[in-house]
């Protein structure tokens, strides 16, 4: 290993360290006592940049795109044991067999069409990775993600009709919203369906979706730097 990749694990490691240092003091804060999942949100960051951070001992992962992860995690993850890539970002129906080749966890079903795929896909011999599901708690028109008015139906055609394999459930608050009012009403629908996933916080407000219940948080930019 050169000086400066020397010098890159070292800096990736401290930011590393920094993150997990403060999910452990929100999990202290809000007296709970089991683990939050890290994702280091790796969108738009080339392999020379997210390599540091594997260095460092970061093995979870998150995409936005599926080709943009299919062009650079088969090599990553055949370098290194126990990288667990998650998808969190839009999926189409026509990118579903590369998706489910790669990707261990699914954070964005969201509609009966992608739902009815994913079964047949599984009725067909694929593996399928474990799925949350998005929901659009501010409503937002312009954002994915199933109502809140319409959660627990659409629960319901993914766990009872079709079986699919639900961990949770994941939003993304409106950027001019604060936060916290979004998470209580994910943790609240997961919780009347019986489902502990949490998938929500991001860089910015991370923290307060731990005091609110977060299972995995989904952090870019406190770990990678900011995306030109």
């Amino acid at each position: 290993m050169s000086s400066s990749d020397t010098k890159e694990v070292g800096d990736a490691a401290r930011r590393l360290g920094d993150i997990r240092a403060r999910v452990a003091t929100a999990l202290a804060g809000a007296g709970r006592h089991d683990e939050v999942t890290l994702v280091a949100v790796s969108k738009t960051f080339d392999a020379k940049e997210i390599t540091p951070l594997i260095d460092a001992g970061q093995r979870v992962f998150g995409e936005n795109r599926v080709q943009e992860a299919v062009a650079k995690w088969p090599a990553l993850k055949s370098q290194t044991e126990g990288i667990e890539l998650h998808l969190i970002g839009p999926l189409q129906t026509n990118k579903l067999k590369q998706a489910l080749s790669l990707f261990d966890v699914i954070h964005t079903l969201d509609r009966p069409r992608l739902a009815h795929a994913l079964a047949t896909a599984r009725d067909s011999g694929s593996r399928l990775p474990r799925l949350f599901i998005q929901v659009n708690t501010g409503e937002e028109p312009q954002k994915a993600g199933v109502l809140p008015s319409d959660t627990d139906r659409f629960i319901g055609l993914c766990r009872d009709e079709l079986s699919l394999p639900i961990d949770g459930l994941m939003c993304i608050p409106p950027v001019d919203e604060a936060p916290e009012r979004h998470f209580l009403l994910l943790a609240d629908i997961a919780r009347a369906n019986g489902l502990t996933g949490l998938s929500m916080g991001m860089s910015a407000d991370f923290e307060t979706a731990i005091r609110c219940g977060a299972s995995h948080v989904r952090v870019g930019s406190a770990l990678f730097g900011s995306r030109s």
